[in-house]
């Protein structure tokens, strides 16, 4: 979920944000500036924490950080085609490697680190950052559009299959050998994401009019939702709840579209004896002769919910998180914002927005804070996607939540580990410079 922000605001004023991006179980948020970059947690809704702040790397455009832990990797545009993987709290450089051209996108889960260039993809093995595999020939991806599911357990990886259709192709992380493509759009690719346990892939094309759901690793349709029709926008960005039960889209419009993904009753009970009810019978019996494409526009689901925002035309990324055992939608722009909304996950509708905080300077200003103050919602949303425990531990090397030892420190399981793991001092990360791997 990181998105480069436009080189300039509407007016021709330079984005104070060159990029932004969620973690990947959106409880913390890294931005990009000229001056350097800087990590927020996102635990609270009244307060807007700073973990971290580095002016040492100027004119950052990918920042990325690995769930709730130390390690970081920036790209700066002073050299676009190296990544640098640092250790922040410990103020170390792991590693950095070079590619033959500029980097486009980064992607981390537990396992693998992918590094996405506009005609390859490099997947790393993130304990020691060897080199497992290079992607080459892909069609061409100037935007660097790709994904990588969090769940390390299949490490499945998208990207776009052809220049003029939106294919995807499936690929697996582990096996490193392609599963399958997806005929996912028609028109050409423009946002991809995995669910967090790498069982769903959503996509929408470059018209922004249809968002399609699709099972992994099968590749079989699942959902189709409608953003809508009377005008193509451009998506900047697609996330589903960590639950998966809500898929979130947010674009180059003033509005977010929430859409929830639950199947429909075979036994649905009978519509009321009345006109609408009638028409609505009439209308579902019609859709079965008309032409496929006519009758699957009938049928496609709307949002479930939308948030509006202030603007249109920003570059934004918007997410689906649970702050203080609640649902918020979280929206980020390149004018320096992160706008937080109340979620009602049962009845869904207008998002309320109750809080606005300021990502550059001091201070925050506030919206709406006594939507705050409404009932609490159900709890069983939040309960679905609360964190996991941190009873359990294992032994990882590396990099740590609280920037412990770099070796053999003991860190909760759902913040990075991957199974019990104890490497010697010589398979620590070394400091390391690698081009053209």
């Amino acid at each position: 979920m990181e998105a480069e922000a436009a080189d300039g605001s509407p007016g021709g004023v330079e984005a104070p944000l060159s990029c932004f991006s969620f973690n990947q179980d959106c409880t913390s948020l890294a931005i990009g500036t000229k001056a350097g970059y800087k990590l927020f947690s996102l635990s609270s809704v009244e307060q807007l924490d700073q973990v971290y702040g580095s002016n040492e790397i100027p004119d950052v455009y990918i920042v990325e950080r690995l769930f709730s832990s130390s390690l970081v990797v920036v790209v700066s545009h002073t050299k676009p085609r190296q990544m640098n993987v640092y250790h922040f709290k410990k103020g170390t450089e792991i590693c950095n490697y070079s590619y033959s051209s500029n980097i486009l996108s980064i992607r981390l889960n537990r396992q693998r680190l992918l590094v996405c260039l506009e005609e390859s993809i490099y997947i790393h093995n993130i304990k020691d950052m060897k080199l497992l595999k290079t992607i080459l020939d892909i069609p061409a991806n100037p935007t660097g559009l790709c994904a990588l599911s969090i769940n390390h357990s299949n490490s499945y990886v998208a990207y776009p299959g052809s220049l003029t259709t939106g294919e995807i192709v499936l690929y697996d992380g582990h096996s490193l050998k392609t599963v399958c493509t997806i005929a996912a759009h028609e028109g050409t690719l423009a946002a991809i994401t995995f669910n967090a346990a790498g069982s769903k892939l959503a996509s929408a094309s470059e018209k922004g009019t249809v968002i399609r759901v699709f099972s992994a690793p099968e590749g079989q349709k699942l959902y189709e939702f409608r953003r809508g029709m009377k005008r193509y926008v451009t998506i900047s960005s697609l996330v589903f709840s960590m639950d998966s039960q809500f898929l979130c889209a947010s674009s180059n419009t003033e509005t977010v579209h929430i859409f929830k993904l639950e199947h429909l009753s075979n036994s649905r009970p009978e519509e009321p004896s009345t006109w609408s009810g009638y028409m609505g019978k009439v209308f579902m019996a019609a859709s079965n002769y008309l032409p496929t494409q006519v009758s699957g526009m009938m049928n496609q689901d709307r949002a479930f919910a939308t948030g509006r925002l202030s603007f249109s035309g920003l570059r934004n990324i918007c997410t689906l998180s649970t702050i203080q055992k609640l649902p918020r939608l979280l929206v980020a722009s390149s004018d320096g914002h992160l706008y937080i909304y109340n979620l009602d996950p049962q009845d869904g509708g207008e998002c309320v927005l109750i809080k606005t905080h300021r990502l550059l300077g001091s201070g925050t200003t506030e919206e709406n804070k006594e939507n705050d103050l409404r009932p609490p919602l159900p709890q069983s949303y939040a309960a679905t996607v609360a964190r996991p425990s941190t009873s359990a531990a294992s032994t990882v090397p590396g990099y740590s939540e609280d920037g412990g030892a770099l070796r053999g420190e003991v860190i909760p399981e759902h913040e990075f580990a991957t199974g019990p793991v104890c490497l010697d001092d010589e398979n620590e990360f070394p400091p390391v410079s690698i081009r053209n791997p």
